[in-house]
């Protein structure tokens, strides 16, 4: 095993095991946090192939901002604790049956094809050039991405809006 595989492997680890407490987790802070670390992880993986813009973008635009507002959200309507109430009946066979499907997948992506080796070169080409990201993200791109922080600065008022006006219902 060489020191490529190794820190796959540890970095791999460390993804899927914040991503599954941040499933498993009955605080929406603690999850907001593993959510970091599972996109720190992944920032890893972007390392490790040699795109360090993708990986500080990655920390930046995700961990950075967004589980920010997601945090600052969470705290700002107190949500906790969720509400205990019994999921749609068809909820959680439903989830069973996809989650069996996508273990069956990653297995078979994982064992399906011991042939081939794991390679950790770095992509050489122009889409890791910041200059070229950049220009076409705000040539070609620039509505769409103004459309997108549109849409996120709209959710989150809508959110307060609604929590404020469950909170006076809940306090006549």
């Amino acid at each position: 095993m060489t020191l490529d595989v190794i820190l796959f492997a540890i970095v791999a680890l460390t993804a899927i095991g914040a991503a599954v407490a941040m499933i498993l987790s009955h605080n929406a802070v603690y999850s907001a946090l593993f959510l970091i670390l599972n996109f720190l992880a992944v920032a890893v993986f972007y390392l490790v192939l040699g795109a360090p813009f993708i990986a500080l973008a990655q920390i930046t635009v995700y961990a950075g901002a967004i589980v920010i507002l997601f945090l600052f959200v969470i705290m700002l309507l107190g949500a906790e604790k969720l509400k205990e109430e019994d999921p749609v009946k068809w909820q959680r066979p439903a989830a069973i049956i996809v989650s069996l499907a996508l273990a069956l997948e990653g297995t078979y992506a994982v064992f399906g094809k011991l042939d081939r080796t794991i390679t950790m070169k770095p992509f050489v080409g122009t889409l890791a050039d910041p200059v070229e990201i950049g220009t076409v993200l705000f040539d070609k791109f620039a509505l769409p991405f103004e459309i997108t922080s549109l849409i996120l600065l709209v959710a989150v008022i809508g959110v307060v809006v609604l929590s404020k006006a469950e909170k006076k219902e809940g306090g006549k």
